[in-house]
């Protein structure tokens, strides 16, 4: 069977990358450095990953690399983006003995605030709440934007109905811009459907990079689509970010809430505030006759908040439209402002704006 234009252009790109070496003379291809090469009509985009033997000069060999992209015939613009550990230096301290101190956060230039909306599970509609919270704190007047820190599964592109490739301009990434928020996913920067099988250093160079490489202010909130689960990668995430506070997302079933539970631990651990709980998919509604029914329970979010000292922010009703409008990239709090999910969506937004101005 033939490749399709986009694969053969694909190949060609790659083909061209032999030409570019390490310092050592093995082109970066036969190197195992180029992680991804992504096609979008005449523009390439390219993923090299250094692992933790970065070359003295990054910047050269990254421009080696667009211009080598930009010699295939059909293609015009390339960006490489580029992801490294640095080595520990030779004259460093020897390794502090268990207990040391966590890692100071540094703050992100031009954003105020940095909230996480995590959830100890998947499933529970953690990245749909995420983005309608996004647009109802940016309907309150604010500046909003959204960070998929989710590097094995970006819904962010899906969420928000976008397609784009991101700009590079003095090696720093353009957030893309939907429904007036700026947007930044790994999935902008590689194949959707392409796995991404990177260990946890290399996940979180690229999380590292999607959070401080963007030019994201200015912001009054920065809102981080968590991956799920209390695993290194989550708890080197709070660590690093100077995070203002965490919304816990979960559903009214008892292991859903034993897992919250986990990832509300995990945060105080860190000692991030916890700004409340959310209990999505709280009661379906029925979209023939409108009859509620708590098909998963209801209330647990609201108790288990209670037991543990923190505020329930409220319950996000399960309708059919926030399925269909988060599949067509439409998020339900523009597509139906007056629905019941936009209203609950609206209502605690503004309880975590209040928390902002404590």
């Amino acid at each position: 069977m033939s490749n399709s234009p986009k694969e053969i252009l694909k190949k060609a790109v790659e083909d061209a990358l032999h030409a570019v070496h390490t310092p050592d003379g093995r082109s970066i291809v036969a190197a195992g450095i180029v992680s991804a090469v992504v096609i979008d009509g005449d523009k390439a985009g390219i993923i090299l990953d250094f692992g933790d033997t970065p070359p003295a000069d990054m910047e050269a060999l990254r421009l080696g690399v667009e211009k080598a992209a930009t010699s295939v015939e059909e293609i015009n613009a390339a960006n490489a983006i580029v992801t490294a550990n640095r080595k520990p230096s030779q004259a460093a301290a020897p390794a502090a003995p268990r207990g040391k101190a966590p890692p100071t956060p540094v703050e992100i230039p031009g954003v105020k605030h940095i909230i996480a909306v995590a959830s100890g599970k998947g499933g529970v509609g953690k990245s749909t709440t995420s983005v309608n919270l996004a647009l109802a704190l940016k309907a309150l007047g604010l500046k909003v934007g959204v960070m998929d820190a989710d590097i094995f599964g970006p819904s962010l592109p899906m969420l928000m109905g976008v397609d784009e490739r991101p700009e590079i301009k003095n090696k720093v990434i353009q957030p893309l811009v939907a429904h007036g928020i700026k947007l930044m996913s790994i999935g902008f920067l590689i194949d959707v459907d392409q796995p991404v099988v990177w260990r946890g250093p290399r996940v979180m160079g690229a999380t590292q990079q999607l959070l401080r490489d963007v030019a994201w202010g200015p912001l009054d909130v920065l809102v981080v689509d968590m991956p799920p689960g209390t695993g290194d990668v989550q708890l080197t995430m709070v660590q690093q970010a100077p995070l203002t506070g965490a919304v816990i997302v979960t559903t009214p079933q008892d292991l859903a809430l034993i897992d919250a539970r986990k990832g509300l631990a995990m945060f105080r651990k860190v000692d991030v505030p916890i700004l409340g709980i959310i209990e999505n998919m709280s009661t379906f509604i029925c979209p023939h006759c409108g009859e509620a029914s708590d098909i998963f329970g209801h209330g647990g979010a609201q108790e288990t908040a209670n037991v543990l000292g923190c505020s329930f922010l409220g319950g996000i009703p399960l309708e059919m439209s926030v399925r269909q409008n988060a599949d067509a990239g439409t998020p339900v709090i523009m597509q139906e402002p007056d629905g019941q999910p936009a209203r609950a969506y609206h209502a605690i937004a503004g309880q975590i704006a209040k928390s902002l101005t404590r």
